[in-house]
Order: C-alpha cells, then sequence, then structure tokens
C-alpha cells in the first residue's frame, strides 16, 4: 500500500496555518483540484465530512466521506475514510512552529482499488496523490500567508 510523506514551509505562524488548514470547507474555494467539501458534524475535534474531488487526468471524480480528530494542542489532524471511492484513505497531517513560519508534514497511506487495474497504472496513481498532496501543502502554505499579510 502506498505511503507518501511531503512537506512544506508556510510563511504564516503556526495558529493562522493551522486555523486555515480546519477551516476545510474552504479549501475548494483556493484547491482546484476540490470540488466541494460539505461538513456532516462537528463535535469538539472530531468532524465528518464528505468531500469530491476531480481527477482530470482520469475525467472523473472522487467522492469519500471523511473522519478528521483535530488536536489543537499538538496541531495536527488524524484523518481516515470512512467510506467511499477510497478503499483507504488515512494520514495525519502536522504543523510544526518554526519562529514566524510553519512546517507543514503531510503523512498519507491510500488504497485505490480498480479491477483489472495493472501496475503501470497503480504507479500513475501515486504519481498523481502525490501530486495533488504537494499541490494541496502549497495552496494552504499561500492561502495562509496571504491570510496572514491581510492582518
Amino acid at each position: 500500500m502506498p505511503e507518501i510523506i511531503i512537506e512544506e514551509i508556510a510563511n504564516a505562524p503556526v495558529d493562522v496555518v493551522y486555523a486555515t488548514a480546519k477551516d476545510i470547507e474552504r479549501f475548494p474555494d483556493w484547491m482546484p483540484d476540490m470540488e466541494s467539501i460539505t461538513v456532516v458534524s462537528r463535535e469538539g475535534g472530531k468532524v465528518v465530512s464528505k468531500w469530491v474531488g476531480r481527477v482530470e487526468e482520469f475525467k472523473r471524480f472522487l467522492r469519500w466521506t471523511e473522519e478528521d480528530l483535530w488536536d489543537d494542542d499538538k496541531k495536527t489532524c488524524v484523518f481516515r475514510t470512512l467510506e467511499g471511492d477510497w478503499d483507504k484513505y488515512e494520514g495525519e497531517w502536522s504543523f510544526i512552529s518554526e519562529g514566524d513560519k510553519t512546517r507543514l508534514k503531510l503523512r498519507l497511506e491510500f488504497e485505490f482499488n480498480v479491477p483489472l487495474i495493472g501496475a503501470l497504472i497503480k504507479g500513475l496513481l501515486k504519481k498523481l496523490v502525490e501530486k495533488n498532496s504537494r499541490n494541496m501543502l502549497q495552496a494552504l502554505a499561500a492561502r495562509a500567508a496571504s491570510s496572514e499579510s491581510l492582518r
């Protein structure tokens, strides 16, 4: 099962980056591959939401329901798919203060089984998930930095 680990530096303090990440309903505003995110429930640090993402390369949408467990003290979010197109989609976001900047770290494990899918397509899928994850962290870093500059 593929695992991806990506890091990015945001030019904004950790509290700003973390708050931007927790505002998941806004992701489609600044993430071109995200069609919609709808929060189903929010109880303390536990958020259940429905996601619809676009995969332009395959001309299709991916849909899933996700559970996020936000830890405001540790500045982390552990997430996992509850149902949907992913067979497995889980991992952790970490937000690490580095002075006036923040190191974002994403660890993601995923499984997406399609009957008769070959090794070549699975390799392409891993590259697409990695590209999308990197784009997400870069977009989050840029969004947090622009929010910080408006203060």
